[in-house]
């Protein structure tokens, strides 16, 4: 894919540009593995599941989307049976979702394939300077979480 870059892009959209590749790489693995119906949305609910389910609420906070977008992810996975939603045992007003068989398949492949990039990108780079900047953007992360973004951890695995 070719690019018309600024001669100084902006860091924004070098991320942008950068993860759109990643994106295409485990959208290609996941269409290869029977997983085609997935699309980019439904990765904020992938990456930020629990093995005890979670709440949409919950899923929204840590994705920082809106509402009505993590419900319409939601509720596309669980028509296409990746999710499914179940009572909360702590709040009979709530419910929890969970990733069903069919859905907790999609991790492994996501992860398996975000290494693949990760070696393919520190062969082109060089792993020094990968290494590099995974640090920087971790460092820069935490600084933006500390002052008030409170998503938590990431799960290398989860991405």
């Amino acid at each position: 894919m070719k690019y018309c870059v600024p001669t100084r892009p902006s860091l924004g959209l070098l991320l942008r540009l950068v993860h759109q590749h990643w994106t295409q790489d485990v959208e290609a693995a996941l269409e290869e593995a029977g997983y085609g119906d997935i699309r980019p949305p439904h990765a904020n609910v992938f990456t930020f599941m629990r093995p005890e389910g979670i709440q949409v609420s919950e899923l929204t906070r840590l994705a920082h989307v809106r509402k009505q977008t993590m419900t319409q992810a939601v509720e596309e996975l669980e028509r296409l049976g990746y999710v499914e939603r179940r009572p909360d045992p702590n709040d009979r007003r709530a419910r929890l979702v969970f990733l069903t068989e069919r859905g907790k398949g999609v991790r492994p492949i996501a992860a398996a394939t975000g290494r693949l990039v990760d070696q393919r990108w520190s062969e082109i780079a060089g792993s020094e300077e990968i290494d590099a900047l995974k640090q920087a953007l971790q460092e820069v992360l935490g600084k933006l979480r500390s002052d008030g973004d409170s998503a938590g951890p990431i799960d290398e695995a989860a991405t």
